[in-house]
């Protein structure tokens, strides 16, 4: 016999999969422990289990899994070679659905595209030269750091916006899942105002940090697509990203949601030691931990067992980790709501400082 967390190591299925297909019917475990409701599978039921796992990973309905894997001990194929074959032609058809549609978004991409346009870095920009107090930049870059993506699939994501405008250079990061932005005032230096913006790769991010003391100014220059930090009689310099970064400005537009101010040695107690759920991610298979987090109207949030209530938001535990370390505060704000709302990191003495994670479905 198994348990529910042995069936998940060795079958692909997460526990909350594995529950989900148990309260559908499809999965139901041989033995349900009547005092403690662990559930135990039986051996037979794990190659089950794989089956599901292919399916799902598949994408094919649960209303057709169910007659899947009803007949899939059967004699008589004729039925589940049926449903994979309707399955795989409409996931054909999607595909060419997405095709024409993509190549519509390009196609508009290309003609709304010009040089004059973006405000980004160009060859022939004037050279901009900011001066910021290093330690400022300093704790900016630490706030946001840890969000960077690490896809080599999407090196546009791979580094930290620098974003001037007005009196304020904000610097910016995401890896689609998470999303951490910070701000420093810009105290000088040869600049009219006018917005600009570089993509830093992150090497080059970490050498500018490994700069920045704990007083005094740094001059930024951002000319062409070179980009370069110097301060003192150290600097480092070198080419910006590529174009494509977000807009993280509209990503941050949200709905009101539920703040709970939260005690972060607590809070931070709480999640490692709390409840856990594992998942699966579909675009890599690796595996994480999600906590299932309830911010109630009055102002509190705890980590539960389960995610049925509507008013409860799973998120990748690891990445709540690091937002709450790099936000470097021991009370901070927290703010969810309902459905694909992301859940809000702020400072409560900071606005311009905020991170912001995606939610995580979590199926009980």
């Amino acid at each position: 016999m198994r348990s529910i967390g042995e069936m998940a190591r060795d079958s692909g299925l997460g526990v909350s999969a594995l529950r989900f297909y148990d309260g559908a019917g499809v999965l139901v475990p041989d033995w349900v422990d009547p005092v403690s409701g662990y559930r135990w599978y039986g051996p037979g039921q794990l190659d089950e289990a794989r089956l599901l796992a292919h399916l799902r990973r598949a994408g094919m309905p649960l209303a057709d899994i169910r007659l899947v894997t009803a007949g899939w001990s059967g004699s008589d194929t004729a039925l589940v070679l049926k449903l994979l074959s309707e399955h795989l032609l409409r996931l054909e058809r999607g595909l060419c659905d997405a095709r024409h549609a993509f190549s519509t978004v390009r196609a508009l991409l290309d003609a709304r595209e010009t040089p004059m346009s973006s405000p980004f870095a160009h060859p022939h920009t004037p050279a901009v030269r900011l001066t910021v107090s290093a330690p400022g930049l300093a704790a900016a870059l630490d706030a946001v750091r840890f969000a960077a993506s690490t896809d080599p699939e999407l090196p546009m994501l791979g580094g930290v916006l620098f974003d001037a405008e007005g009196g304020t250079l904000r610097v910016v990061a995401t890896d689609r899942f998470r999303l951490a932005v910070s701000a420093t005032a810009v105290t000088g230096g040869e600049y009219d105002g006018s917005r600009v913006q570089a993509v830093v790769p992150s090497p080059l991010v970490d050498a500018m940090r490994a700069l920045l003391g704990a007083e005094g100014s740094a001059e930024l220059r951002i000319e062409g697509d070179g980009v370069v930090l110097e301060a003192g009689d150290r600097q480092a310099g070198g080419r910006c990203g590529g174009t494509g970064f977000p807009d993280y400005r509209r990503l941050s537009r949200l709905p009101a949601g539920r703040r709970a101010s939260v005690d972060v040695p607590a809070f931070r107690e709480a999640l490692v030691g709390g409840p856990v759920r594992s998942q699966v991610r579909e675009q890599d298979g690796a595996a994480y931990d999600v906590s299932v987090l309830e911010v109630t109207d009055g102002g509190t949030v705890s980590v539960r067992e389960h995610a049925s209530r509507g008013d409860r938001v799973g998120v990748n535990r690891a990445f709540l980790l690091e937002a709450l370390a790099a936000a470097d505060r021991d009370r901070l704000v927290l703010e969810a709501g309902t459905g694909p709302r992301p859940l809000t990191i702020s400072r409560g003495d900071d606005e311009e400082t905020y991170s912001m994670l995606m939610p995580v479905l979590v199926e009980d």
